[in-house]
């Protein structure tokens, strides 16, 4: 128990390390900060966005530079990283970059909304039209308000930088592309450039709108510091879907389940990790937390329909409650991400023909009395296999036993009579001569 309390605590110490690493380190004064924001627009980028943008503004860094490809992603992950781009002193200029990378999408919306916006040539921003989380176009009064609602939103930040609005509404609406030169053409964009160097170099004297207020860029010759994703943000940026973190908590749950059922320790220990990790993964979805509770609970019943004989009942409210919880688990309406549903169907059919096949069987089996069982062994003979002096291992049945005689000792080969069952220890008294010769009497010859 000691080793498997040890276990779990260092499963925990190792999430609680994950959190920890998400920390950026402080920015240098008067630099320029260049992040990367490649991917999908989530959770994680928008902490990761955040955090750097925050530690820039603390150490007074001259601009930050947010090297953009996408190809869209959530609305209210990109919100979140609009709100703290506006509400930064520190100038973020938002660069569509290398050649071949795009701000589509969400991605556009974040690059108007940027202080200065750029372009790598060989790239292209729009096709900016909202769609559900599988792909699909959202139709009804439901379309109609997210659409509305989006053009406003990308009409204002355009108007805000002096940007083309009317585009930036086409791309909403029509779901308008443009490629590099077009998009500087059109005044969707500022400026073209090469590489950051360059970038830099043409920002320098620039007057641009930072909080709500006009600034002058002053960039030219700034050292840039580049910040990369921490090891955690990577890790969740990998596990930071849904099914991942569906698959991650119901296999946590069943292996606690099997730890529960039949005590292994390792199966405990790697049941805690895959939960906590889930959990982890969870942190950066648009979690419904009652889904957690139902996957929970959905554990909880198929352990009790074991420990009941496996009658069913339990199982099926179990694996109901499994399915209502996958589903449950995360998004909702819209954009929002969701657990697929066949995958839900899927891990639910398997697990439910592990538990009710399988598992309960084994339990079962395992519950049955022994051949060799505590009312058959009284009374019978044993043979001596390690001296008992008072205790060793005795032979009956074709097993071995611990034994204890009670007078004596008893020698190897020595029969002995078994008198009670202490658990797993027998015990056992020495034959008297004349049950030693009439044993040996009846003992067939060979």
């Amino acid at each position: 128990m000691r080793l498997q309390a040890l276990l779990i605590a260092a499963a925990l110490a190792v999430a609680v390390g994950l959190f920890v690493a998400c920390t950026p380190a402080p920015a240098a004064t008067g630099v320029v900060i260049v992040l990367q924001a490649r991917g999908e627009i989530n959770s994680v980028m928008a902490g990761y966005l955040g955090r750097n943008i925050n530690a820039a503004q603390a150490a007074g860094a001259a601009a930050v530079v947010i090297q953009l490809d996408t190809p869209g992603g959530l609305d209210s992950s990109m919100r979140q990283i609009i709100q703290r781009m506006n509400a930064s002193p520190v100038p973020i200029i938002v660069y569509v970059s290398p050649p071949g990378a795009r701000a589509a999408s969400a991605g556009t919306f974040i690059t108007e909304a940027a202080a200065l916006a750029a372009m790598a040539p060989g790239t292209n921003i729009g096709a900016a039209s909202p769609v559900s989380a599988g792909g699909a176009d959202i139709n009804g009064t439901e379309g109609k308000k997210v659409t509305n609602d989006a053009v406003a939103f990308i009409r204002s930040l355009a108007q805000e930088h002096g940007r083309n609005a009317d585009w930036a509404e086409s791309a909403v609406r029509q779901a308008s592309a443009l490629p590099t030169n077009e998009a500087r053409a059109q005044n969707v964009v500022d400026v073209v450039a090469a590489d950051v160097p360059s970038l830099l170099s043409q920002a320098d004297g620039k007057t641009v709108r930072v909080a709500a207020a006009d600034t002058q860029l002053q960039t030219q010759g700034r050292v840039t510091l580049v910040r990369n994703k921490s090891l955690a943000e990577r890790i969740l940026d990998v596990i930071s879907d849904p099914n991942i973190a569906f698959l991650l908590l119901t296999l946590g749950g069943l292996a606690l389940a099997f730890e529960v059922i039949h005590p292994t320790i390792f199966t405990g220990a790697f049941g805690v990790i895959l939960f906590v990790t889930g959990l982890f993964a969870l942190g950066s979805l648009p979690t419904n937390w009652a889904g957690v509770a139902l996957i929970l609970l959905a554990f909880g019943l198929l352990v009790a329909d074991v420990y009941a004989g496996g009658v069913g009942v339990l199982a099926a409210g179990g694996i109901t409650a499994l399915v209502i919880g996958g589903l449950l688990l995360v998004g909702g309406s819209g954009a929002s991400p969701e657990v697929s549903r066949w995958l839900v169907f899927a891990v639910a059919a398997a697990i439910a023909v592990l538990f009710i096949g399988g598992i309960s069987a084994l339990f079962r089996s395992r519950r049955r009395p022994s051949v060799v069982g505590e009312q058959t062994l009284i009374g019978r003979q044993a043979v001596v296999r390690s001296a008992l002096d008072p205790t060793g291992y005795v032979s009956v049945g074709g097993e071995n036993w611990k034994a204890r005689v009670g007078e004596g000792r008893a020698e190897p080969g020595e029969p002995v009579t078994i008198l009670a069952v202490r658990g797993l220890e027998l015990d056992v008294q020495r034959l008297q001569p004349a049950e030693v010769s009439q044993s040996s009497e009846v003992a067939p010859q060979g």
